[in-house]
């Protein structure tokens, strides 16, 4: 679905250098949808075989998330905490790597073509600020080496959030 870039090296070695771009696109930048949406757009053009990317963010009741920015098909605007992968990962606060959608108790289809999902929490200051989801429509798409990788992502992002 996305135009992805040719990286090259180990995955761990592809990571760390998405990383470095990301902090190189969001220094000096404050605007958060401006940061998300830049992040979204560079999962996007780095991570093969996926049907989306993007984030949820806490919503103003602080209830719940809302969608924020993001790269694929119209998604679910509004996600409880405790509903779905998205909203399981939130209430947790830990990453979730799904091999299968389908087997997760509760998850919620926005996108049936969609198979295996990871989410990861953005925490600040030990606050809950979002999540950050990625879907691909092969089964078990995400390994361990993405969920480390996508954590120092995550990291990276919200120290600019």
């Amino acid at each position: 679905m996305f135009q992805t870039a040719a990286y090259s090296g180990t995955k761990p070695e592809q990571y760390s250098l998405v990383n470095k771009q990301l902090e190189a696109l969001l220094t000096g930048e404050t605007n958060t949808i401006a940061n998300l949406a830049n992040a979204s757009a560079l999962l996007g053009q780095f991570l093969p075989r996926i049907n989306w990317v993007g984030f949820y963010v806490l919503d103003e009741t602080k209830n719940g998330l809302v969608l924020g920015p993001f790269q694929g098909l119209p998604a679910c605007v509004r996600i409880p905490f405790g509903k779905g992968v998205c909203g399981t990962a939130a209430a947790e606060g830990k990453t979730l790597r799904i091999e299968d959608v389908h087997a997760f108790p509760g998850h919620i289809a926005c996108d049936a073509a969609s198979r295996s999902e990871i989410v990861v929490p953005l925490i600040k200051d030990g606050e809950l600020l979002g999540v950050l989801d990625i879907d691909s429509p092969e089964t078990n798409r995400f390994d361990q080496e993405d969920e480390e990788g996508l954590i120092q992502f995550a990291e990276t992002l919200v120290r600019f959030l």
